[in-house]
């Protein structure tokens, strides 16, 4: 006898809020993954009630152990976002008023507003054309007077490390990263986040490992660094709420914050692990057919190289066109999702103003803020999808209608 939902806790097809019926394919949805990860995350939901405790508890502390053994980190605190986590890392690190951070000019803004937050000063440099990330050979005087340097892995690749530790170690600056979008990336064989003092990762929905909301995490190989940045997302309180580091006292010694993650978030995490590695093989599937599908459109200029390196891991397949709008629209209007990442390059933001930038500081990410599109990629889509986003993209571009 099959048994009803009722009776195995999944959702029934009746009342299934995960099941997508429109014929649209959105840029972004985990429908079919939550489907296929409900057992698990029903398991941890149901603990999260029994004990009780919803926000910096036992699931949290099992989500930073299984992360610490998937990436390799000695040490990982879950928090509430990306952005905290940046925040406390730098604090963490001892970054005080005014201290000058080097910055990709082309990034989520998010990467230059927690310099501020965290009391320093950004400090722009452009980018690699290939990578989208901080390019060593073009920072030049701007490592003058900075003492940290923080590159962003963007995409599908991560920045040149080799080259960032060399330039760090030469300038005398605390590398470190904003790994947020690098969850699986390795380069020489160690994990985004873990070349320098310490990265973080973000769990917002659409990343390759996405929470039901914000949620972020610090990875770190240095125990104090991550003693000081568990304490500051709760407030700055040591003692038993950090059950990595016993023997501290219960006491308040730093200024801190309200960056705890929630145990719902993590229990949703801890399910989707399961099928992280499997999902990213998809991803990278699904990239090599947009290529395969992509390559020799007239009207686009670049397309990302898929290589299959520890490195590339994608998060987001970006191509670029000079007519980067229309084409969004035309694909809006097929029923095709799109996202620009990112419209605007960081030193053009108005709240970054005071800076005294202009157009034409840095050419690179702003020609890439002007062409860059974000076509879907995740691990629900179809390879017949992407066969169908292809044919839309080529039709636009060449004025044949797609059979």
């Amino acid at each position: 006898m099959t048994p009803t939902s009722a009776e195995t806790g999944a959702p029934s097809a009746e009342k299934n809020c995960f099941r997508v019926t429109l014929s649209s394919i959105p840029f972004f949805s985990q429908a079919k993954t939550f489907e296929k990860i409900w057992p698990d995350l029903r398991a941890g939901v149901d603990e999260i009630f029994a004990d009780g405790k919803f926000s910096h508890s036992r699931q949290v502390g099992r989500l930073e152990e299984a992360l610490a053994d998937y990436t390799g980190a000695r040490h990982v605190i879950g928090v509430n976002s990306g952005t905290d986590a940046l925040v406390l890392l730098l604090k963490a690190c001892g970054l005080r008023p005014g201290d000058r951070v080097l910055v990709p000019a082309y990034s989520f803004v998010a990467t230059a507003t927690s310099v501020v937050l965290a009391g320093g000063q950004p400090v722009f440099a452009d980018i690699d054309p290939d990578t989208y990330a901080m390019d060593p050979g073009r920072i030049g005087d701007a490592a003058d007077g900075a003492r940290f340097v923080m590159p962003v892995h963007l995409f599908c690749r991560m920045a040149d490390m080799a080259a960032l530790t060399a330039l760090a170690a030469d300038r005398g600056l605390t590398l470190v990263e904003d790994s947020a979008e690098g969850i699986g990336m390795r380069q020489h064989g160690v994990h985004a986040g873990l070349h320098g003092r310490g990265g973080v990762l973000s769990f917002f929905p659409s990343k390759t490992l996405g929470a039901l909301g914000d949620a972020g995490a610090v990875l770190t190989d240095d125990p104090d660094l991550a003693e000081r940045v568990a304490a500051l997302r709760h407030h700055g309180r040591t003692g038993r709420t950090l059950a990595h580091f016993p023997g501290i006292s219960n006491e308040t010694r730093y200024v801190g914050h309200n960056s705890k993650m929630d145990d719902l978030q993590a229990a949703v995490l801890l399910a989707k692990l399961t099928v992280l590695d499997e999902d990213v093989r998809h991803r990278a599937a699904l990239a090599r057919r947009y290529d395969e599908g992509l390559r020799g459109t007239p009207g686009i200029t670049r397309l990302p190289a898929v290589t299959g390196a520890p490195d590339e891991v994608f998060y987001v397949y970006l191509i670029e066109t000079e007519r980067r709008d229309a084409l969004a629209a035309h694909l809006q209007e097929r029923g095709i999702g799109t996202e620009t990442y990112y419209p605007r390059p960081l030193h053009l933001h108005p709240c970054f103003t005071g800076l005294g930038h202009r157009p034409g500081d840095f050419p690179v990410a702003e020609a890439a803020a002007g062409r860059a599109l974000a076509l879907p990629l995740y691990a629900d889509l179809t390879e017949a999808e992407v066969d169908r986003v292809c044919a839309t993209v080529r039709a636009f571009h060449t004025g044949r209608v797609p059979a």
